[in-house]
């Protein structure tokens, strides 16, 4: 039997479905899903909720859905979670992916073996390609390159996973509060905000020589040329994130924030962001005029 600890948005629906086997939903206190919970459970009794999914059978977990770090009561903490609560501290203390592998690891050696969403639903992971009428175009490319730049260089320290890029500038960074909020932020602050100057230099300097072919294609490109309808959302996993929980996944509110923000398309790491009902959010995109890349991992 599995157990899927099922956080907020739509992942967790998406994957009840496609479970073949038994589950028991459950679900953090404070984090309710939009789907019916068996055990719901706090962090200070994390102990007896390992006990508790033993008792039923379990010997699966899945992890899918956003949760945020619950704050912790030590009032509240029972016998059976005593022993976990230095862990529990510092997993705490961690970024999201040091967090994660703690929890996982606290999981795997109380005998559960942890099963990642996309293994479930592996047709969560779109094809390489552009599935879109719009194809993006060189400077997108340009773009996206500096967006993978960015979010490797993001994942050193463990935050986010989504960067805006326009005109070969990073305009917003994911943070905890998540895409959505990324996108809200970019389209207040940054649409109609200056033009950048120095742009060619700055990719450049950015990306260094594996830039050169693109930027040998648009040099003659004035940044003027290029409208403020063309940025990008670069979304791909964290370097060396632990893949079996917390992927990246983009669906129709993504589609509808960047859409709002003024994006020209979209771009996910092939094999590292999950795309909930694909077929919508190609339909949207189109009607919209922007595009979907699902881009290989360092393609230029």
């Amino acid at each position: 039997m599995i157990a899927l600890i099922a956080g907020t948005g739509d992942l967790p629906a998406a994957i009840l479905h496609r479970v073949q086997n038994p589950v028991v939903v459950c679900a953090l206190a404070g984090f309710t899903p939009n789907i019916d919970v068996d055990i719901s459970f706090r962090i200070e009794r994390l102990g007896s909720f390992l006990q508790a999914l033993h008792e039923r059978g379990v010997t699966e977990i899945c992890m899918a859905g956003a949760i945020k770090r619950p704050p912790v009561d030590p009032a509240a903490i029972d016998a059976a979670t005593m022993p976990l609560v230095p862990r529990i501290q510092a997993a705490i203390a961690k970024g999201d992916d040091g967090a994660l592998r703690e929890v996982i690891a606290i999981f795997e050696e109380h005998g559960f073996a942890i099963v990642a969403a996309h293994d479930i639903a592996p047709d969560l992971l779109p094809p390489e390609g552009v599935p879109t009428q719009v194809q993006p175009s060189d400077w997108h490319k340009a773009d996206a390159m500096v967006g993978q730049a960015t979010v490797a260089t993001m994942g050193q320290g463990d935050i986010g996973q989504a960067c805006v890029i326009r005109k070969g500038q990073v305009a917003a960074k994911e943070v905890a509060d998540g895409t959505d909020a990324m996108l809200a932020k970019f389209h207040e602050e940054y649409r109609d905000g200056e033009e950048p100057n120095g742009l060619i230099a700055e990719l450049s300097d950015f990306v260094g020589d594996a830039l050169k072919p693109i930027l040998d294609k648009i040099k003659d490109t004035p940044p003027e040329a290029v409208t403020a309808d063309d940025g990008i959302l670069f979304k791909a996993p964290k370097p060396d994130q632990d893949r079996r929980a917390d992927l990246p996944v983009i669906g129709f509110e993504t589609v509808k924030g960047a859409a709002e923000a003024g994006l020209a398309g979209i771009v996910i790491e092939a094999g590292g962001v999950m795309v909930l009902d694909l077929p919508s959010v190609v339909e949207t995109l189109d009607l919209h005029g922007m595009f979907l890349w699902v881009r290989p991992k360092g393609a230029v």
